[in-house]
Formats: structure tokens, sequence, C-alpha cells
């Protein structure tokens, strides 16, 4: 048997997180069993649907790296085989016309809250004559489940789990309009596309049950299910938009690299041991549902920074310019010059050291572009007292080669000939040459910028 899975979103909006981690445990699982990942557009809700959050759902995966191994299915193309089953169903018995009108679902809905109970349909069209249904309505096809004894799903994530038929009231399969509802056409597609396990959030798993009596209603076979615990905020609350960042896109617009993100999502709510820090080689290697935990994972900002910071440092230097050039270019509102982005890269071992995202990789790097206006900080170290030792400084500087030790050498022969510590020459230096008080090592930066340029910066400070 080849392992098959899905990853099966609405388009209706963004790509949740939470549906993004979804897609990578489908594929890291497939790839982990030498199978094949799917990927079905869950088209059917028309009014809600639009071709922008397809495009969205696509970028995002694809910035993710979580490529379906066969073309994409979209859902509503399907509507006819879905109605297919639907008839068939209804004609070996497993289905039946149902013709409650709008006021009798709602009077059935009434007496259920009355007695604080779900809402529920009551079988009224069950077992009765078709030939006395009311002129002019047009049935639905509700699915006759079955009302005696129990079912036990053998989960994989959350264990046996069982649910009592008579709990399990007859779902609707064909709306009025002939039109298939979601636990119809789900259940289709899986039997055809040849799914055999279906990784899916919690929140699905009541839905499982109604789903597996349509497969042995069938006679189909019913895929593995494993339904994963949803991902909360910090404060232990479902995640949402009020938690922050929740869409795919966002992260990657704050920064974030997809295979920081990958890391991250892997390691909220699945483990292997100790290992933190895991390759996408390691991940299919060790994937397993064996390790995903039944307790909702908690979404920590610090810990992805921390991450993201790890494979900033990895990564390849030409790669992470051309990353950050857009983000200069846009807060300079001009292109970058060919020496300028040559100055980059050359400083791009010390700047990708501190930052934790390619957008404060970006905000350092304009150091070798321009300096930026002083914070307060840096301004409150221009002092007429620091200013004077800038103007004892020039000369030597002036005077010599701007290579990393002799600029070193420089400085501090400086401050031990007028009788000062280093750093009350170097803070204000580093503020002349970058505009702020905390940079890369200041010699690396002052010899990548030039002799020139970097003499012309600290001139601009001492003649303000």
């Amino acid at each position: 048997m080849t392992v098959r899975l899905r990853f099966a979103p609405s388009p209706t909006g963004y790509l949740h997180i939470g549906s993004a981690r979804t897609a990578l445990f489908n594929y890291l699982f497939a790839k982990h069993c030498g199978g094949k990942y799917l990927l079905r557009i869950e088209d059917t809700d028309r009014e809600r649907s639009t071709p922008e959050a397809v495009d969205a759902i696509f970028s995002s995966l694809n910035w993710l790296g979580i490529k379906a191994d066969e073309e994409p299915i979209f859902q509503f193309e399907r509507a006819s085989r879905h109605a297919e089953v639907a008839h068939q169903l209804l004609s070996v018995g497993r289905a039946y016309h149902c013709y409650c009108s709008p006021e009798e679902l709602q009077t059935m809905r009434d007496e259920a809250a009355a007695k604080k109970l779900p809402p529920r349909y009551n079988g009224m069209w069950r077992d009765r004559d078709p030939s006395t249904a009311p002129a002019g309505i047009k049935p639905v096809i509700r699915f006759k489940s079955p009302q005696q004894d129990s079912l036990t799903i053998q989960d994989k994530v959350q264990g046996p789990v069982t649910v009592q038929n008579n709990q399990l009231d007859d779902m609707v399969l064909l709306r009025a309009d002939g039109t298939p509802t979601y636990m119809l056409s789900v259940v289709v597609d899986d039997h055809d596309m040849g799914i055999t396990h279906i990784i899916r959030g919690d929140d699905h798993l009541t839905n499982a049950f109604r789903q597996h009596h349509i497969y042995t209603a069938m006679g189909w076979n019913v895929p593995e299910f494993a339904h994963i615990p949803l991902i909360h905020g910090a404060d232990g609350a479902k995640l949402s938009k009020r938690h922050g960042a929740t869409s795919a896109d966002m992260y990657k617009d704050l920064g974030f690299l997809p295979e920081a993100m990958k890391n991250y999502l892997l390691r909220l709510g699945w483990g292997h041991g100790d290992d933190e820090i895991i390759s996408e080689a390691q991940a299919i290697e060790w994937f397993a549902l064996e390790g995903i935990g039944r307790s909702p994972a908690r979404f920590d900002m610090a810990k992805l920074h921390n991450l993201n910071g790890h494979y900033i440092r990895l990564a390849d230097d030409t790669r992470l310019v051309n990353l950050i050039k857009p983000l200069i270019e846009k807060q300079i509102a001009r292109s970058i010059s060919a020496s300028e982005e040559s100055n980059i890269s050359k400083g791009m071992t010390g700047l990708k050291e501190r930052a934790k995202t390619t957008v404060e990789l970006a905000e350092s790097a304009i150091i070798y572009i321009q300096t930026l206006p002083h914070d307060e900080k840096a301004t409150a170290l221009l002092t007429p007292e620091n200013i004077a030792h800038l103007k004892n400084l020039l000369p030597k500087l002036q005077a010599c080669d701007f290579t990393h030790d002799v600029l070193e050498a420089v400085l501090r022969g400086t401050a031990e000939e007028f009788a000062i510590k280093l750093g009350q020459l170097a803070a204000p230096l580093r503020v002349a040459i970058t505009g702020r008080s905390v940079s890369p090592s200041l010699f690396e930066v002052m010899s990548i910028l030039g002799k020139q340029e970097s003499l012309n910066r600290i001139e601009n400070i001492i003649s303000v």
C-alpha cells in the first residue's frame, strides 16, 4: 500500500499558521513513509471562496517549501461526483429524501434548545412514506445514520475515542438545490484520491464519526485518523489575531526564514527527544505520529525569534543580501548601488550575528549606506568632550591604513596618548560611523566602508 495524505484548506482567507503546521505534518509523514502528499482546495463555499485566497494559500505553501506531489484538486469541480455518491446511498437504502420545511427544522432546534440539548434533526422523514410528501417541496437527501450500538475510532493521536451512534443525527448529504455538503464531499474526495491517512486538527474529531459511517455504507476502506491539538497563544487561548500574526504570509513579511518557520512549527506539538534544531532531512527521517502530543502547544514568539536568529546565522550571505535589498531600498526610497551592495555583502558576517529577523538585518545593514538619525542613546554620547576626542583622533586616522588591525592600534594608541579609556573614544566614534550606539565590530565596519567614507562621516559629526 502506498501511503497517501492530503492537506485540504478552504480558500476563504489567508493560510493560518495552524493550517500550515497541519500541511507540514501531512507532508513529513508522507515523505517519511515514502508516500505521496497531495493538495485539495475545498472551495465549495462559493460565497466566501476567492481566487485571491487560493493564490495566498499557494504562495504560503511554496514559501514554506511544502509542495504537493500531484496537481491540486479543486473540490467544487467534483460536485457531480459527490451528487452521484449521494444517489448511490439513496438507491441502497442508506439515505432518504427529507421534505422538512424551514419552519419544521426551526421547531426542532427550538425544542432541543428548551431541553438544553444540541440542535439536531429528529428523523421525521427517516422511515416515512415519500408518497406523503407535500407538493412543491424540493427534498434534501439525508444519510441514514446507524442508531444502535457505538463506534470507536482508533485515533493515532487521541487514542481510542467512542461515540454512541444515537448521538449522531441524519446529516444532509445533498441540499435541495442539488449541491453536496462538506461532509459528503470530503469523504468522496478522500476515497477517490486514495487517501490512506488523514492528519488534521482535533476540531474535526466529531466529523470523523459521521464520515466513518459514510465510508462503511459505501463499502470503502476507512483511512487512519490522526487529530492533532490546536495551537494556543501564550495565554492558553486558541491562537487568534489578538495574539499577533496568524498567517504564514505575515511571518514572511516579519522577516522569518521558511526553514526556521518549518522547524518551529514542527516542534509545536511534536518532539524527538531533546532535539530542537531539526533539518528537513532529519524531520522526514524521524517524523512519526507517535511523537505528536495530545495537549495544545503554545506559540512562543520569543522562541521563534531565537530559532530564526540561528537560521539567519547559518544562511548564505548572498541569499540574505537578496532578501534584505528590497527592504532597504523601500526605507531609503532609492536603489542600492553596486558598491553599497558589495559593502553590505562584505559586512554580512558581522551583521547577521545580532539579527533575529531579516527586517532587523535590513535595518542594521543601512549603516553601510548611510548613518541613520541618532537615537537618544547615541545622541547622548556626542558630548563636547567626546567631540573633542574625535577631533584628536581624526588626523591620526587620516594618516593610517584602513585595515582592522591598524585601526584598532590607532584607536588604542590615541586613547593612551590622551589618557582616556578606550570606550570614551570608541563610543563616539561608533556613533559617527554608524549613527548608533551598538553595531557590528567598529573596525570591521570602517575597513569595509573605506577610508574616505569613514573620514567623511567623522568630519560631519565634528562640524555639527
